[in-house]
């Protein structure tokens, strides 16, 4: 099984807030096979630590250290919310990437997620992207 495949991807999500936002990226990688269900509350748990927003219009949620034990195999899932969402502090996310890491698998998942982001353009095309192929295409290197 891929870290990121098509059925990971959700396009065009409409959510009201941060916590249906991070429940939507965490119940793909669920319903994906990734993770326990215990791991949804995690992503919740390590959110409220500090913010899993990386700037651009990204978020990043994940679970705690603890919640590794949850993680069956690492997974991705991408969610696309063109009208944003409010992540607290006037930060609004438009790209949700869940991640669930196994070992240290979710390192090099996190450093060629941070290559692709660090460019404002593939954010760009990821938030206008109209198929799960063309984040795909944008984040090859991160099978």
């Amino acid at each position: 099984m891929s870290i990121l495949k098509k059925e990971n991807i959700v396009l065009q999500a409409k959510v009201t807030d941060k916590t249906e936002a991070i429940r939507l990226a965490g119940t793909i990688l669920l319903e994906q096979g990734y993770v326990e269900e215990l791991y949804i509350e995690k992503m919740f748990e390590r959110e409220a630590l500090t913010s899993t927003y990386m700037g651009n219009f990204v978020a990043i949620p994940h679970g705690t250290e603890d919640a590794r034990q949850l993680v069956k195999q690492a997974g991705l899932s991408i969610v696309q919310v063109p009208n944003g969402v409010d992540f607290g502090d006037g930060n609004m996310v438009k790209l949700l990437i869940g991640i669930a890491g196994k070992d240290n698998e979710h390192l090099e998942i996190l450093s060629k997620i941070a290559i692709v982001c660090s460019e404002e353009e593939n954010i760009e095309k990821m938030i206008k992207a109209t198929t799960e192929e063309e984040i795909l295409e944008l984040l090859n290197g991160v099978n």
